[in-house]
């Protein structure tokens, strides 16, 4: 069967014209990818000396804390505005007290990356599961059920977590642990001491996904039993997402946030058509491990795949992208296309 020619004899619309060239390609793009609207994630180990890669994720690495401050001019030099700080201590318990020391790995990483690039943007995950001894975010209760998380005797402890991030200089910190009222009690702890201007970017809809387990490598946070589903969200819940976001507003979240993102666009558009502040997505390690995968095998042209993905996290209703791909991102922007 061949085509019918287009009939010349009335207007058609071609919206191929607008396509012929880069520069018209440009002019009327719907998404344009910036560097300064992502975000860095960074591991910080207090115990190292040398940076040490992670095998599950090519080109990234634990950092000792005196490189964090060539790491802050680093992500500074490629555009990007601000660094997700994640914390090794040298030392675990069952509360995860290390995580509010206040000569920990991040509170040393913080004060030292805003020594160097002022202006950088520094936010600091708060969660427990990097430095308890059990691998989960809050502390253990035995009950009825076994053993499970208790949820409101780990508030206080987030709070104090994030107390310690903000007086070390914080701009943001952001509660990863989804218990719920961990937005309210750690809003609640800055405002007393005084930190008012300390921002929250909460993980809002963060999803029991099976995509983290290059992270967990990175931050040595498996849990040594059982998993995080009985507080993590359910991956097959949509509409739960959208009460989780908000409660965590009226709690006195700045910014919100859903994990992971690539597939969970749906729940980002939905998110996005109903909250007005900003949102941020996490282009989580999975996501990252997969297409580092595939380009070294070959299968994806690296640059092409990221980003795309990228632009469809953006494209879904991200103000802000959490990725790993973040100052190879900002290098091939630079670029052009």
């Amino acid at each position: 069967m061949t085509s019918q020619p287009i009939n010349p004899s009335f207007p058609v619309a071609r919206p191929r014209r607008l396509r012929r060239s880069a520069s018209l390609r440009r002019m009327v793009r719907e998404h344009t990818l910036r560097a300064d609207q992502f975000i860095y994630p960074l591991f910080v180990d207090e115990r190292l000396r040398e940076p040490r890669p992670i095998s599950a994720m090519p080109g990234q690495f634990q950092w000792p804390v005196h490189a964090m401050a060539q790491q802050a001019e680093r992500v500074a030099q490629a555009g990007v505005s601000a660094v997700l700080l994640f914390g090794l201590p040298e030392t675990k318990d069952a509360q995860g007290s290390s995580g509010w020391r206040a000569e920990g790995g991040v509170q040393q990483a913080i004060r030292a990356m805003k020594d160097a690039v002022p202006e950088l943007v520094v936010m600091t995950d708060v969660c427990l599961c990097e430095y308890t001894s059990h691998g989960h975010c809050g502390v253990l209760q035995s009950g009825p059920n076994g053993v499970t998380v208790a949820n409101d005797a780990t508030l206080p402890l987030l709070a104090r977590t994030a107390l310690s991030h903000a007086e070390a200089g914080a701009d943001v910190v952001a509660p990863s642990d989804m218990m719920d009222g961990r937005v309210g009690a750690i809003r609640s702890a800055l405002d007393e001491a005084g930190f008012t201007d300390t921002a929250i970017m909460a993980y809002s809809a963060k999803y029991a996904s099976a995509f983290y387990g290059p992270f967990r490598e990175a931050a040595e946070s498996a849990p040594q039993e059982g998993d995080r589903r009985s507080y993590q969200m359910d991956p097959a819940n949509g509409r739960e997402a959208l009460r989780e976001v908000e409660l965590d507003i009226a709690e006195g979240a700045d910014i919100i946030m859903v994990k992971p993102a690539t597939l969970y666009l749906d729940v980002l558009a939905r998110v996005r058509e109903r909250v007005s502040l900003p949102l941020a997505a996490y282009h989580v390690s999975g996501e990252y491990a997969m297409l580092k995968a595939a380009a070294e095998r070959g299968w994806l042209d690296e640059r092409r795949a990221t980003l795309e993905a990228l632009t469809g996290i953006a494209r879904a209703g991200a103000d802000l992208i959490i990725t790993y791909y973040a100052l190879d991102a900002a290098a091939w922007l630079r670029a052009g296309e």
